[in-house]
C-alpha cells in the first residue's frame, strides 16, 4: 500500500525527476570531457559543465512533457 503510494507519486512527477538525474550526470560527465579533451582549468570545465547541461535539462523535461501529451492523445485515440 506505502510503496504504491510513493510509487504513484513518483509517476506524476517522472518528467521532473529524469530531467534532474539526466542534469545532474550531464555535468559530470561534460565536466570531465571538457578537462580531458581542452585541458583547461578546472574552474573553467566546471562553469561549461553548469550552463550548458542546465538548458538541456529544461529541454529535456520540456521535452518528455510534450512527448507524453501526444503518446497519451494517441493511446486514447486507438481506444
Amino acid at each position: 500500500m506505502v510503496k504504491a503510494a510513493i510509487t504513484q507519486r513518483i509517476l506524476e512527477h517522472d518528467s521532473l525527476l529524469l530531467a534532474g538525474i539526466y542534469t545532474v550526470g550531464h555535468i559530470f560527465i561534460a565536466m570531465a570531457c571538457t578537462l580531458l579533451i581542452t585541458g583547461t582549468t578546472l574552474d573553467l570545465a566546471a562553469m561549461d559543465a553548469l550552463i550548458e547541461p542546465v538548458i538541456n535539462g529544461f529541454w529535456f523535461y520540456f521535452l518528455h512533457k510534450f512527448w507524453k501529451k501526444i503518446t497519451l492523445k494517441t493511446s486514447t485515440a486507438e481506444e
